[in-house]
């Protein structure tokens, strides 16, 4: 289950489908009278007809997490039905529309499925099944509460100037590795498997954090399998200076408890 775990993962954090030139298949390329029915969302009522007010490229983004309106219709074709209700995360919103729009909210198993579908996943006999769908959703969810913990892990250098920050933006890169990836795979070490950019408000600032997903092997009870390197990016001085102070700190206290062990080892 390990590789339909990835491949669910990249499709939550990358729900934008790709170009509409980049959707047709070659036979069809040039012939703009192709219509890939595939392509059409499920909600649309071109879906089964020709012609049509719907457009099948659906281009309604939302800037702020990269992502179509919620579809929480079934796709044709779906082997079971999945449930539409949504987790409220813990994760704080910067622009909240309304008093009950404080977090920011997790896609339903219904969504998730209409992702994966978006990013070229097709379900095949005992592929998936419900149990599976609502496993996904946990692990999904349960990575982004342990990114937003790290997060707050960097945030509080700053607690005097902001002990509220919140998430203002995110999207997904999979295929953008960051320098540092880059790096560790010079080192030998695998590339990671995703990546997202979170911009977080420190009350009135925008900064910009990394994310990297690795694998981490079986999913632990708490719903956890990858293993998150979060830091903020390395394009301002406040940035690269939190960087470098953290980077002291882990070097001192490793080495203040290699010196602590190796004298009770003396005694």
């Amino acid at each position: 289950m390990g590789n339909t775990l990835t491949a669910a993962h990249l499709a939550a954090g990358q729900i934008v489908g790709p170009s509409a030139a980049e959707a047709l298949p070659k036979s069809h390329e040039g012939n703009t009278n192709y219509i890939d029915y595939s392509k059409i969302p499920s909600e649309c009522p071109m879906h089964n007809m020709v012609g049509g007010g719907c457009s099948a490229a659906n281009d309604d983004v939302n800037p702020l997490n990269m992502m179509p309106p919620p579809n929480q219709r079934p796709a044709p074709e779906q082997p079971f039905p999945l449930p539409t209700n949504r987790q409220v995360s813990n994760i704080p919103k910067a622009n909240p529309q309304t008093e009950n729009d404080k977090f920011w909210v997790y896609p339903s198993q219904q969504m998730f499925w209409n992702a994966m579908l978006r990013k070229g996943w097709r379900w095949k006999d005992d592929d998936l099944s419900p149990k599976d769908m609502d496993d996904i959703i946990k692990i999904h969810n349960a990575n982004n509460e342990q990114a937003w913990m790290e997060v707050l892990k960097w945030e509080a250098l700053h607690a005097n100037e902001c002990c509220e920050p919140k998430l203002k933006s995110f999207g997904g890169k999979a295929s953008d590795y960051s320098p540092r990836a880059r790096i560790r795979q010079l080192m030998g070490y695998e590339l990671p498997f995703d990546r997202h950019d979170w911009i977080v408000d420190r009350c009135g600032k925008d900064v910009r954090y990394i994310i990297d997903y690795y694998d981490g092997g079986s999913v632990d009870p708490n719903h956890r399998f990858a293993i998150l390197d979060v830091r903020p990016a390395m394009d301002s001085f406040d940035n690269v200076w939190d960087r470098m102070k953290v980077f002291y700190m882990r070097w001192r206290y490793e080495w203040e408890d290699k010196f602590a062990a190796s004298q009770q080892k003396e005694t």
